[in-house]
């Protein structure tokens, strides 16, 4: 696989070892398994971290996709060691964790168009910026506005996540509309990619991106 070896250090970083530590620290300071508390919001941005930034570094959309999907089971079945039973509904967790997976490794198959060999720090700084404001939403509840949060991917798989993970299974209504924003904005971002340089399909990304968002802001109220 091409791409800097600092980058696909940080991917590791970002995508497996900071989600596990920080399941490690919750399993320890709290009675409930930490997935069932904070599934959602660690498997989003252990996938987003693993994805986004793989993707972005290869300059390959599957390497992004297996790789998160690889990350994401490392981090369910470290959250099973720890003490989490096994999902109801494990179908609907890997249904959730694809749709994430191949949204994420989609922007990080856009940076590497677009930025070539410096498109992996594009990614590093979304993901970390993505992942600084889902851990204040989870650390400090109602600190954030809600609107801020429905504008948010990582949000988006967050909630389709949570909602495998808890029993809910992916047809509730708020996870239904989350990966349909997952899956509308991988559609968007990889038309752009394909067609770059060209400008005007950042119109219909952005575009998208906002009619999915008020989706899942409308679904989930």
């Amino acid at each position: 696989m091409a791409g800097s070896p600092a980058a696909w250090v940080t991917a590791a970083v970002a995508g497996i070892a900071a989600p596990a530590a920080a399941m490690v620290v919750l399993a320890a300071g709290n009675d409930s398994a930490p997935m069932a508390v904070f599934g959602g919001p660690l498997l989003a941005v252990g996938l987003m971290g693993t994805g986004m930034i793989a993707a972005s570094a290869a300059g390959r959309l599957w390497i992004g996709v297996g790789l998160s999907l690889i990350a994401g089971a490392c981090l369910v079945l470290l959250a099973h060691a720890l003490g989490m039973a096994l999902p109801l509904h494990p179908l609907s967790v890997a249904l959730a964790m694809l749709v994430a997976s191949l949204s994420f490794a989609a922007r990080g198959a856009l940076f590497a168009r677009s930025a070539a060999d410096k498109g992996w720090w594009i990614a590093v700084f979304v993901v970390g910026g993505e992942a600084a404001i889902l851990a204040t939403a989870v650390a400090l509840p109602k600190s954030l506005p809600a609107w801020l949060l429905t504008l948010l991917p990582a949000q988006w798989a967050s909630m389709a996540i949570q909602s495998a993970l808890t029993g809910a299974g992916t047809g509730a209504r708020g996870a239904i509309a989350a990966l349909l924003a997952l899956a509308g904005t991988a559609a968007t971002t990889l038309l752009v990619a394909r067609l770059w340089p060209r400008r005007w399909p950042y119109l219909i990304m952005f575009t998208a991106w906002l009619a999915l968002s008020a989706l899942v802001w409308h679904q989930s109220a």
